[in-house]
């Protein structure tokens, strides 16, 4: 997978990948290259056996402005139905690959957070954020629906419907507490801990079974569309495969020898 990005930041290290957009004197908007990059990345992320985990990080104090007014939002106006469909489909492919890349994703959020910044933040599977984090998808404040890249299915089930159903509307800022009260943000802490809270949370993440946890994010994703009857049976399949992994062999040694599990992810 390509560790040298040209369009946002990438630091691995410890088996966890830090990832961040990189133009902070703009609040970290987003752009045709860094949204195909990226999209690309998380993509490949899939097959990599490198990265345990990975962190979305904030830049200069901010997380992201989303996409960038003149890189962006002025050429779309001037582009056909084609290639304004081929634009859509290629933001909702970064969610996918975010929700389909087989590692855990935390976004550190600081600052700004809006538009494609806060629906990054909606695909990662957990939010750590700062009192000074402001969330809005302000898609409707620019004369578009409020469902894009996914936000009418995903953030309904993190939020609640009627909550969900008022940001998207309205495409008002959702305050930190806000967002912690209502189950957004995981966890509030300084912006000084930010990113130590983020790393912390990856590793220990990434210290569990690491093919149990893959197995955990796919099904998390693939049971959205299940009955119960089928996600308890998915579950079921899921959970025998994980039982013929050698980390769940040596958890059960590291119990009986009153030792604490050390997992290698086979």
């Amino acid at each position: 997978m390509n560790t040298e990005p040209k369009y946002f930041k990438l630091d691995i290290a410890d088996r966890i990948a830090t990832v961040a957009l990189d133009r902070p004197e703009r609040k970290n908007p987003l752009t045709f290259n860094s949204y195909g990059e990226l999209r690309d990345w998380f993509r490949d992320l899939h097959y990599s056996d490198d990265v345990d985990a990975v962190v979305f990080a904030s830049n200069g104090g901010n997380f992201s402005s989303g996409g960038d007014v003149h890189d962006i939002i002025g050429p779309l106006t001037k582009m056909s139905m084609k290639e304004l469909l081929a634009f859509t489909r290629m933001t909702g492919d970064l969610v996918k690959a975010i929700i389909n890349c087989g590692k855990p994703v935390i976004a550190a959020i600081d600052g700004v957070c809006v538009g494609a910044g806060a629906i990054i933040a909606m695909a990662s599977d957990l939010r750590i954020a700062t009192p000074a984090a402001k969330t809005a998808f302000l898609f409707t404040r620019v004369g578009l629906a409020g469902c894009d890249m996914g936000a009418c299915a995903i953030l309904p089930r993190i939020i609640g419907q009627g909550r969900a159903a008022e940001l998207l509307y309205t495409g008002r800022s959702m305050s930190a507490d806000e967002g912690f009260a209502w189950g957004f943000h995981n966890k509030l802490v300084s912006a000084e801990e930010l990113d130590s809270a983020a790393r912390e949370m990856a590793m220990r993440i990434a210290a569990g079974p690491n093919f149990g946890n893959m197995m955990t994010k796919t099904m998390l994703a693939q049971e959205w569309s299940m009955s119960i009857e089928q996600a308890i049976e998915a579950e079921a399949q899921a959970q025998a495969i994980c039982m013929k992994t050698v980390d769940f062999e040596r958890a059960y040694n590291a119990f009986v020898a009153k030792e604490r599990p050390v997992f290698e992810g086979n």
